[in-house]
């Protein structure tokens, strides 16, 4: 439990500490500064509502604080990213700033995955297809096969970027 005199001292603290990470976690998945702000104002609150209650478990107040902006900023990120196409997302994305992401470059940077990765992520990102069908499509034996197909697939995506040190820049034309 918090006590009056430490409160203060301890949210300023964990303000110091926790939100520079929680900003670099959300600006990777695509966030703004305000909504790193937002998201670790809400993890920050229900981290006092625990403490203030006597449910706060944690070992190291600063992870755990972190666990929780992480756990919401993810869900408002697959919440938001389902509504719309990857690429249709990426264009969105560059209308708000003025600019225009070149779609040759970003697909470009998608077949490094490979032909098959291609596929599967065309079905899921702009079929927008359920797991199950592709499962079906793909031969996978259920829908957490293509989802770990799906991640891998990704994850050669980034790696790409990341051994060219892509930046956003590098995307417009």
């Amino acid at each position: 439990m918090i006590k009056m005199a430490n409160r203060e001292q301890l949210l300023m603290e964990l303000y110091k500490s926790a939100f520079p990470p929680v900003a670099k976690y959300v600006a990777r998945l695509g966030g703004s500064f305000d909504d790193a702000k937002d998201v670790f104002q809400d993890a920050l609150v229900i981290y006092y509502e625990k403490a203030v209650a006597g449910n706060l478990v944690a070992k190291d107040n600063k992870a755990y604080l972190l666990g929780i902006a992480k756990h919401l900023w993810f869900k408002k990120f697959r919440e938001d990213n389902n509504t719309l196409p990857l690429q249709d997302h990426l264009l969105n994305i560059a209308d708000e700033a003025g600019e225009q992401v070149s779609s040759n470059k970003v697909l470009q940077y998608l077949e490094t995955a490979g032909k098959r990765c291609m596929e599967l992520l065309s079905a899921f990102y702009y079929h927008k297809l359920p797991m199950k069908d592709i499962a079906g499509l793909f031969g996978y034996a259920g829908e957490r096969s293509v989802t770990v197909q799906k991640y891998k697939c990704l994850e050669k995506v980034r790696e790409t970027v990341k051994e060219q040190s892509l930046t956003y820049a590098d995307f417009i034309e």
